[in-house]
């Protein structure tokens, strides 16, 4: 093994996957504010470090479990443990003391029901997913899919201690986001997921079959985000740019049915993280400049 970096611990914790979710989070945050308005520091930075933390904890734990199935898929075989970067000892202390000092700040720092929401959220995605779904069933990212759905939850949370309606509605736009997301990754991917024996839809049931529910799935992901318009959560701007959104989406998950492209299903996997972001950017803005225009 060679001197570890700071650049392969934060490798370990898949920081770009971190960032996307950590958006949602955040966007969680500024939502639960009614009337809209600051996050106030004091739950914002800690909620902040303490979810990310997790999250990255959790991105480790995953990467400990998976060291076998990564060292033969091509866009993981670099990962720090695979390359031996980093040793199981270090991996396993490093997440540890993440995990620990998580649920200190969110227990302590911002309130118990965060810091159990995200202990679920921790333990869904590292174990029940990594371990068991992940190998049992070509439905392992719709079950499975509900612990990385909840960040906008435990953002929602942070600020107000409460389970809130519109809460659930953010957890169940990125609940069904997700099957076409990583299907379509594992249409592009469906060699390396046959070689190391994961049974993705692709693999399990073919690839015409999963570029079906891509399409199933993005319909219904465009009736769902149609909901916060509908609930009265937001308003006109984000109506408009879920409507642009999705209409994009779609398109990318009809021209995926109708064409045999592997390049084409991750110019769709790539479109997927750009819609979440602006998705959950457009309702940062409305929900701040549709309050500044009303009142």
């Amino acid at each position: 093994m060679t001197h570890a970096t700071w650049r392969d611990y934060l490798a370990l914790t898949k920081p770009g996957v971190v960032s996307l979710l950590m958006v949602t989070a955040i966007a969680g945050m500024f939502l639960a504010t009614q009337p809209a308005g600051m996050v106030p520091l004091a739950i914002l930075i800690p909620a902040t470090i303490g979810l990310a933390l997790a999250m990255m904890a959790s991105a480790g734990i995953n990467q400990i479990m998976d060291q076998k199935i990564d060292a033969i898929m091509q866009r993981t075989k670099k990962r720090p443990l695979v390359t031996g970067q980093l040793n199981n000892k270090m991996a396993v202390s490093f997440v540890a003391l993440m995990g620990l000092v998580s649920m200190a700040i969110l227990y302590w720092l911002v309130n118990p029901l965060t810091a159990l929401m995200t202990l679920f959220g921790l333990v869904g995605y590292a174990f029940i997913y990594t371990l068991y779904l992940k190998r049992a069933t070509p439905q392992n990212i719709v079950i499975g899919g509900l612990a990385g759905a909840i960040p906008p939850l435990l953002g929602w949370t942070s600020v107000t201690g409460e389970l809130h309606a519109y809460a659930w509605l953010l957890v169940l736009i990125i609940f069904v986001w997700t099957p076409p997301h990583f299907w379509a990754l594992a249409i592009a991917r469906v060699d390396e997921y046959a070689k190391a024996d994961i049974p993705m839809l692709p693999v399990t049931h073919g690839i015409l079959h999963t570029k079906k529910y891509v399409l199933y799935y993005t319909v219904l992901l465009y009736l769902c985000t149609l909901l916060p318009w509908l609930t009265g959560m937001s308003g006109l701007i984000y109506l408009i740019a879920a409507l642009v959104l999705n209409s994009l989406f779609l398109l990318y998950a009809l021209r995926l049915r109708y064409h045999d492209s592997r390049r084409l299903a991750m110019r769709t996997f790539s479109y997927s993280i750009v819609y979440l972001f602006a998705l959950f950017t457009a309702l940062l803005v409305d929900h701040y400049l549709f309050f500044s225009l009303t009142f």
